[in-house]
């Protein structure tokens, strides 16, 4: 069993800074990549950034927070995080950490339960 357990959520003014963690444990052989989504009262869940395990790690991010969110990871823990600058009301959402790996013989795509971000104007 794989447990994926997010941290940093809160209420920020706009312009502000949140640091988001996510850390995955349990029966995990090998991790493919972490990200981070959102999703928004009444829209749906969209990808904020990913990023693979490899060698630098590849990034990927939605055009609406380049520049202002960078993720990052650290292989020996297993964990994702993803600083977020500059904050926008538009940002609010809950935030929810997945995890592609190996657990077993198997390929999973794992989900965290969600972190609430606010951003206030």
């Amino acid at each position: 069993q794989v447990h994926l357990v997010e941290s940093g959520g809160g209420l920020v003014q706009a312009g502000g800074s949140l640091r988001l963690s996510c850390a995955a444990s349990g029966n995990i052989f090998s991790i493919n990549a972490m990200g981070w989504y959102r999703q928004a009262p009444g829209k749906q869940r969209e990808l904020v950034a990913s990023i693979t395990s490899g060698s630098g790690g590849t990034t990927n991010y939605a055009d609406s927070v380049k520049g202002r969110f960078t993720i990052s990871r650290d292989n020996i823990k297993n964990t994702v995080y993803l600083q977020m600058n500059s904050l926008k009301p538009e940002d609010t959402a809950v935030y929810y950490c997945n995890a592609d790996l190996v657990s077993g013989k198997m390929s999973y795509d794992y989900w965290g339960q969600g972190t609430q971000v606010t951003v206030s104007s």
